[in-house]
């Protein structure tokens, strides 16, 4: 077969941006008999585009590329809005095509395209205007067009079902996995250095990117200090909107960090991962806070006990005692929740979603070739 795969997403180092890059990674590590053609549009990011390509190309030949020049606003405007000219028309024949999270255009081939989740419909207030509605133009045409639907959670299966009105048997669940080069540092130097460069001292909770209102960031401060007698400081990755009264030295904010050695140590000298968010299509900092010995108090909702499974403690992320209650369980049982998380790491891996991706891309011909006859 030959396959084609938009990575357009990848210039804007997003979730799903992650997602593209590691699975066409692990396709190209594993698949050397299908052919690929990667199509990627942008109007000042074509290098990274190009650089990416370069970059699969060296693991395997039989990756082509189409990169061109167009903004996703014209993107979506073609694509979206319009729905006239056919993928092929840019990359010529190709039998399946997988599409992204932002546009839709019209193939002859069979379509396949991942959904992450439905933040956008379930949280409207968090999208601006524009974005929400160029989503819900797209998945206009998901419905209508697409063969078979990737979504990588049961949640986010079950979201589509009931807000998409998707029949579940055009869903396939495959699963993410943390970044294959994350590991835990043991070397207590290395993490005292990294602590040292962002004013960490002592022990410490982890929060991650709590922008977002769903990331649950107000009532995480309200169990924070609710733990008031204990002493540990509560570092958070990110920034946010919520005012943090000056003076407060024991909460501390790093703004960005890439992943990489920073982000590998600062999980990996962690007390415990802060994670009650309201709603996530998979939860990736659950599993990377697992793979760097961080035990974990994530939420009972959405799809977050499906990737901690036993290995983490649960709370009603809508109950500020039961956060600070899952907290301090962390802390008493972090050596058994380290082997749990260990453990638990290991059934996610990329080379397995590119496997079961692959199954999707043989079923969904399948099913298009029968549709044409």
């Amino acid at each position: 077969m030959k396959i084609g795969i938009d990575i357009s997403q990848i210039v804007h180092w997003t979730g799903v941006s992650f997602y593209t890059r590691n699975l066409v990674k692990a396709l190209a590590k594993i698949d050397k008999k299908n052919q690929y053609l990667l199509f990627g549009g942008s109007l000042r990011r074509k290098d990274v585009l190009q650089d990416f390509v370069d970059e699969i190309q060296a693991i395997n030949k039989n990756f082509s590329a189409k990169i061109i020049t167009l903004p996703p606003t014209l993107a979506e405007l073609l694509f979206n809005r319009c729905h006239c000219l056919p993928i092929e028309k840019f990359i010529g024949p190709i039998d399946i095509f997988h599409t992204s999270d932002w546009t839709e255009p019209p193939a002859k081939a069979a379509k396949i395209t991942t959904l992450h989740d439905l933040t956008f419909l379930k949280t409207g207030k968090e999208v601006h205007p524009r974005v929400l509605n160029a989503h819900r133009r797209r998945l206009n045409w998901v419905k209508k067009e697409a063969d078979l639907i990737i979504a990588v959670s049961q949640a986010t299966k079950q979201d589509a079902v009931k807000i998409l009105e998707i029949k579940p048997s055009q869903v396939r669940v495959i699963y993410e996995a943390a970044p294959e080069d994350l590991e835990r540092v043991r070397e207590e130097k290395k993490i005292e250095k990294i602590k040292r460069e962002y004013g960490i001292k002592g022990n410490y909770l982890l929060v991650i990117a709590p922008w977002q209102p769903r990331k649950n960031f107000k009532r995480i401060i309200q169990a924070f200090k609710m733990l008031s007698d204990l002493d540990l400081s509560l570092v958070v990755v990110g920034y946010s909107e919520i005012k943090i009264p000056l003076g407060d030295k024991k909460i501390i904010f790093t703004d960005f960090v890439s992943q990489g050695e920073k982000i590998n140590a600062l999980y990996s000298g962690a007390s415990c991962l802060v994670y009650p968010s309201l709603y996530e299509g998979f939860g990736l900092p659950i599993l990377e806070a697992f793979i760097c010995g961080c035990p974990v108090v994530t939420s009972n909702v959405s799809s977050m006990p499906e990737v901690a499974g036993k290995a983490a403690v649960l709370v009603n992320p809508r109950s500020i005692s039961d956060i600070a209650r899952g907290i301090n369980e962390a802390l008493e049982k972090r050596e058994v929740l380290i082997k749990a998380g260990l453990k638990r790491a290991k059934q996610f891996s990329w080379e397995k979603a590119a496997r079961e991706t692959l199954k999707v891309y043989e079923e969904a011909y399948q099913i298009h070739q029968k549709k044409q006859i």
